[in-house]
């Protein structure tokens, strides 16, 4: 691997790892590239390059990912956790919840709690239901 494509993917590791962290915030492709030091619209491209999707996408799928553990852990209500992952529109939650995960917020919730309380340990239920790229 060339020396410009490693300083490359490590700016888009930089700029993904900032995604990780700060999910809940109001992130953009303007701000995501100017922690990777590049153009918005070369970072847009790279990152997809990179990682398979785009940052918009990632993001989401990450916000998601987080409300699916809250979902399925707390008492907490769909609407809160909508907006405590990042989202600012509970209808635009549902419709990217049930996007990625295939099903909406309120019926991941109870087939969750069916498989505890069947006794199907948490580690298979994540994997069962980890929403794909």
């Amino acid at each position: 691997m060339s020396r410009a494509a490693e300083e490359t993917n490590r700016r888009m590791l930089r700029a993904r790892d900032a995604m990780d962290r700060a999910y809940a915030q109001p992130l953009d492709v303007p701000a995501l590239a100017r922690i990777a030091h590049v153009s918005q619209a070369h970072f847009t491209r790279t990152f997809r390059a990179t990682f398979g999707e785009t940052p918009h996408r990632y993001l989401q799928r990450r916000r998601v990912e987080r409300a699916m553990f809250l979902l399925r852990d707390t008492d907490r209500g769909v609407t809160d956790i909508c907006f405590e992952v990042g989202f600012s529109s509970p209808g635009t939650f549902s419709r990217t919840f049930r996007d990625i995960v295939g099903r909406s917020p309120r019926t991941y919730r109870k087939e969750a709690r069916q498989a505890a309380a069947a006794g199907v340990p948490t580690c298979f239920t994540m994997a069962w239901t980890r929403p794909s790229a």
